[in-house]
C-alpha cells in the first residue's frame, strides 16, 4: 500500500536536501575564497615590506618570526638564485607568480615571492608562512556552515512536514467522518469542504454509497414485503387448522395429524414475525424515529401474555418493574422486550422461574431477563448474537431472536450483555441503555 505523504515527502525532501548541499557549496566557497585572498595579500604585504627595505640598501632583517599561530620564514637571492640572507632551506622562488603552496621542512606553507632592482642588481625575495591559520579560519567557516545548513534543513523538514500534513487534514477528516460512521450509516460524505482535487473521489464514493443504500432498501422492503405477505395467509391456515380440530374431535388421528401442522404453522409465524421484527430493527437511520416513552409501560402492556406463556408451560414468571424513562421506538423496544421474554421461557425447563426487571439505573435505564435455563458459556456468548445460531437444538426457534435484539439495542445506544443468572445458574441479559438514547454500534458485551 504505497502513502500520498511518503511520496509527498519523497518529492518535496529530495530536492531541498539537495539544494542545501549545492547551497551549503557555494556558501563555502564564498566565505573562503575571500579568506584565502585577505590571507594571500598579508604574505604579499609582507614580501613587499621585505622589497623595499632592500631596495632602500637596508639589511632584510625579520625582527619576528612567528605571527600569532603561523611562523614566517624569509630568503632574499640574487637574479641567478644564489643564497644571499634568510633562511637556508626556503623552497624555490616564482617571482612574479601568485602566491603558491610550498613545504619547510616537512610542513605545508604558502609562499609569496617578488623580484625587486637594487644598486647591486636585481634581488629575488620570498616570504613563506605556515596554513596554521588558514586551516583554523577554514575549520571554523567549517563549523558555522554545518550549523547553518543544519538548522537550515531541520526547519525547511518540519515546514514541510507541516504542510503536507496540513495538506492532507481533508481526508484525515473523511477517514474520521467514515471511522465514526455506524454500520447502516450510508449518508454520502459532505462535498462542500472537500478540496477541489479530491471532489472527483469523494463523488465516485458518494455515488457508491447511493448503490449500496438502495440495494439495502430493497432488501428491507423484500423482507418486510414477505413477511407482511406471509402473515395474513398464515394467521387464516391458524384459524383453518383450530375449525378442524374442532370438528374432528373425536378422531385421534386425525387430531394428532393437525396437531403437528398446527405447531409447525406456529413456529412458521414466528419466523415470519421475527423477520418483520428484523426488518424493522434495521429500517432507515437509527435513531430516526425515537420518543419518550417508559419501558415500563411496554412490559405492561405484554404482561398477561407473557403470564399465560408461562403458565403454559408450568414456567414461575415474576416481575420487577419501575418507572425507566427514555428515547427511543416503541415498535422496536416491544419487539426487543418479546425476544428475551420468549427466548428465555423457551429455554427454561418446566418448574424454573423467569424475572423480567425494568427500572431505571444511575442515569440510564437497565432492562434484565433471568433464567434458570441451563445458561450459555462464556465461548459461546459472543456467537448466539448471530443470526440464525442456536444452542439448543431440542428447542424450537430460528436463531435470530438474539440478533434482533443486538440491532435494536444498537439502534438505541444501548449495550447488551450476557451474564451467569442469580447462583451463577441459568442466564441473565441485560441491556443498559444511556439517559438520552443515541445510536452506537459498539459490539455486544460476553
Amino acid at each position: 500500500m504505497t502513502s500520498i505523504r511518503l511520496r509527498l515527502l519523497k518529492w518535496l525532501l529530495g530536492p531541498i536536501l539537495l539544494l542545501n548541499l549545492v547551497l551549503a557549496g557555494l556558501v563555502y566557497a564564498l566565505a573562503w575564497t575571500p579568506a584565502q585572498v585577505a590571507f594571500d595579500q598579508g604574505l604579499a604585504d609582507t614580501a613587499a615590506t621585505l622589497a623595499g627595505r632592500i631596495r632602500d640598501g637596508a639589511p632584510a632583517f625579520v625582527p619576528a618570526t612567528l605571527a600569532g599561530q603561523d611562523r614566517l620564514w624569509y630568503v632574499v637571492r640574487d637574479a641567478a638564485g644564489a643564497h644571499l640572507e634568510g633562511s637556508v632551506g626556503f623552497p624555490a622562488l616564482r617571482p612574479g607568480a601568485p602566491a603558491y603552496d610550498a613545504a619547510i621542512g616537512g610542513e605545508p606553507v604558502r609562499v609569496a615571492a617578488l623580484l625587486v632592482s637594487t644598486p647591486d642588481g636585481p634581488r629575488q625575495v620570498g616570504v613563506a608562512r605556515t596554513l596554521r591559520q588558514r586551516l583554523e579560519v577554514r575549520s571554523a567557516i567549517l563549523r558555522s556552515l554545518f550549523v547553518l545548513v543544519t538548522l537550515a534543513t531541520l526547519t525547511l523538514v518540519g515546514l514541510v512536514w507541516l504542510s503536507v500534513s496540513n495538506g492532507l487534514r481533508p481526508l484525515a477528516r473523511i477517514r474520521a467522518d467514515l471511522t465514526g460512521r455506524g454500520a447502516g450509516d450510508l449518508a454520502p460524505i459532505a462535498a462542500d469542504e472537500v478540496p477541489y482535487e479530491i471532489a472527483p473521489v469523494v463523488s465516485g464514493f458518494n455515488e457508491l454509497l447511493d448503490k449500496v443504500e438502495a440495494g439495502a432498501r430493497a432488501q428491507r422492503d423484500f423482507m418486510a414485503d414477505m413477511a407482511h405477505q406471509l402473515r395474513t395467509p398464515l394467521a387464516g391456515l391458524q384459524l383453518q387448522l383450530e375449525w378442524l380440530a374442532a370438528r374432528h374431535a373425536g378422531d385421534a388421528e386425525t387430531l394428532r395429524s393437525l396437531g403437528l401442522m398446527r405447531l409447525a404453522n406456529e413456529r412458521m409465524i414466528r419466523q415470519v414475525n421475527q423477520l418483520l421484527a428484523l426488518a424493522r430493527a434495521r429500517q432507515g437511520q437509527p435513531g430516526a424515529a425515537h420518543e419518550a416513552l417508559d419501558l415500563a409501560s411496554l412490559v405492561q402492556d405484554a404482561i398477561q401474555y407473557f403470564v399465560e406463556e408461562a403458565a403454559r408451560r408450568g414456567i414461575d414468571i415474576g416481575f420487577e418493574l419501575a418507572p425507566a424513562p427514555l428515547r427511543g421506538d416503541a415498535f422496536q423496544l416491544r419487539d426487543l422486550v418479546d425476544n428475551l421474554v420468549d427466548n428465555a421461557l423457551r429455554y427454561t425447563p418446566r418448574g424454573g422461574s423467569v424475572t423480567v426487571i425494568a427500572k431505571q439505573e444511575g442515569e440510564g435505564v437497565l432492562f434484565a431477563v433471568e433464567d434458570t435455563g441451563p445458561g450459555i458459556a462464556p465461548a459461546r456468548r459472543a456467537q448466539v448474537f448471530e443470526r440464525y445460531v442456536r444452542l439448543d437444538d431440542k428447542t424450537s426457534g430460528s436463531g435470530l431472536g438474539l440478533a434482533i435484539v443486538r440491532d435494536i439495542a444498537l439502534a438505541h445506544g444501548a449495550r447488551v450483555a450476557l451474564e451467569d443468572g442469580p447462583g451463577a445458574r441459568g442466564t441473565r441479559v441485560t441491556v443498559r441503555f444511556p439517559r438520552t438514547a443515541a445510536p452506537d454500534q459498539s459490539a455486544p458485551e460476553v
